[in-house]
């Protein structure tokens, strides 16, 4: 199985993972306070555990959503899926063991 990266994804699999995270509701919030460790580390086992997340991003943050979520994508190594309004998709391929990976 191939991994998907940031520069080899292709337009149909960012579709299927766009579609695979409509029903998923936001795990964290990024606001005035930025891109945190904390935050980095939240992220990050919540990729592990799912390899899909959905974020919002608060209009108090600093930065606009785009990029935002660029910046976070690439402090995790995850692909930042898409940005629609203040809702970032990220994806990042589990390494875990006897994990049921997304089938994209």
């Amino acid at each position: 199985m191939t991994i998907i990266t940031n520069e080899n994804i292709t337009s149909k699999q960012r579709s299927k993972l766009k579609s695979l995270a409509a029903k998923l509701s936001p795990i964290t919030q990024i606001g005035k306070g930025g891109i945190t460790d904390n935050l980095l580390q939240t992220l990050s086992d919540a990729l592990d555990a799912r390899e899909l997340i959905k974020v919002t991003i608060l209009e108090t943050a600093d930065d606009d959503p785009r990029n935002l979520a660029e910046n976070v994508a690439e402090l995790l190594d995850a692909v930042p899926v898409a940005v629609i309004g203040r809702k970032a998709i990220f994806y990042r391929y589990s390494r875990r063991d006897k994990f049921a990976h997304l089938e994209i």
